[in-house]
């Protein structure tokens, strides 16, 4: 069995569980997922406030989860690892997985 030792886990925990701890971080990583955006484009596509988006985009970038390129005056934003979202959509299989077998069990209790 390979463990992970404490300090693999603290980096894991700073580096990507706190970085994706947001809804609002989830859906930026989802929308650059499909393509590169400038900030204002985020803030429309998720109606988030610009403000919003640039303090989790700052979080991201920190983390590494996305990067930065000057485009003339403006920033665009992209993914540096699409891993993330296999890794976010594996939890999200999950998710669903729990949460049915939660349903069935309850309708199984009723039917008891």
């Amino acid at each position: 069995m390979n463990i992970p030792n404490q300090h693999e886990l603290k980096l894991l925990h700073t580096k990507v569980c706190q970085a994706i701890a947001d809804e609002k971080r989830i859906q930026i990583i989802y929308a650059l997922h499909e393509k590169p955006c400038y900030v204002s484009e985020l803030a429309d596509l998720l109606a988030i406030p610009q403000p919003t988006v640039s303090r989790h985009l700052s979080i991201l970038r920190q983390r590494n989860i996305v990067k930065s390129q000057r485009d003339g005056a403006t920033v665009v934003y992209s993914l540096t690892d699409e891993r993330i979202v296999m890794a976010l959509d594996l939890m999200r299989g999950l998710l669903r997985d729990l949460i049915q077998e939660q349903a069935d069990s309850f309708i199984d209790d009723v039917h008891s």
